[in-house]
């Protein structure tokens, strides 16, 4: 099948591109706004773009055509962590997916625990195996309203990573047992079932 961008309805391209690149890591965002207050959302548009310095790159889509709190928060502030997500947290990802009001604390109600970062002013979720404290490169404003999205690069300024899941100076992909989103439903997928093929 051969298939052109245009060829599909607008209402249906998010469903459509969120099937056709799998499998999506997930980039749990934690900000926090001018008032003080913390913010949590999970967005599955994430990837890391450079190595030096290292820049990873979050897209985040409009919300009834506004920007979400996640941005605002960023343009506020300068700084956002991103927090993966693993198997034991899948639960309280999905719970501050939801559409809360504005200032509510997503932490809070997933029933997490925020830590205080050591070089950002968002914080970072104590529950989460590997977070990383990035402070705002850049934001590109992106697609034809009311498909806007907010491409944010970030670099990576200290990360902090579970000992359990360290094994060789890097991190052990089936010890961290991180989860991937699948389409845009509620399929999720996990990293322990691999295969190695060696390098030509």
């Amino acid at each position: 099948m051969r298939i052109e961008p245009e060829e599909i309805r607008k209402k249906d391209l998010h469903d459509f591109y969120s099937s056709l690149i799998i499998p999506r890591p997930i980039a749990w965002v934690t900000t926090i706004d001018e008032e003080g207050r913390y913010n949590a959302a999970p967005f599955s548009a994430f990837i890391r773009v450079t190595t030096v310095p290292p820049i990873l790159v979050v897209s985040i889509a409009r919300r009834g055509g506004k920007k979400k709190d996640t941005v605002l928060n960023i343009e506020a502030t300068g700084d956002f962590v991103v927090n993966m997500v693993d198997e034991k947290l899948g639960d309280a990802m999905n719970l501050t997916g939801a559409n809360y009001p504005h200032g509510v604390d997503e932490i809070k109600e997933a029933g997490l625990t925020a830590v205080k970062s050591d070089k950002v002013k968002s914080p970072r979720i104590a529950e989460s195996p590997i977070s990383m404290e990035c402070k705002l490169v850049q934001i590109l404003e992106l697609g034809d309203h009311p498909h806007r999205n907010s491409i944010i690069f970030g670099e990576i300024l200290v990360m902090h990573i579970k000992d359990e899941i360290m094994s060789g100076g890097k991190v052990d992909q089936v010890k961290a047992k991180i989860i991937g989103r699948l389409g845009n439903g509620g399929i999720y997928c996990r990293t322990t079932d691999s295969y190695n093929m060696k390098r030509v």
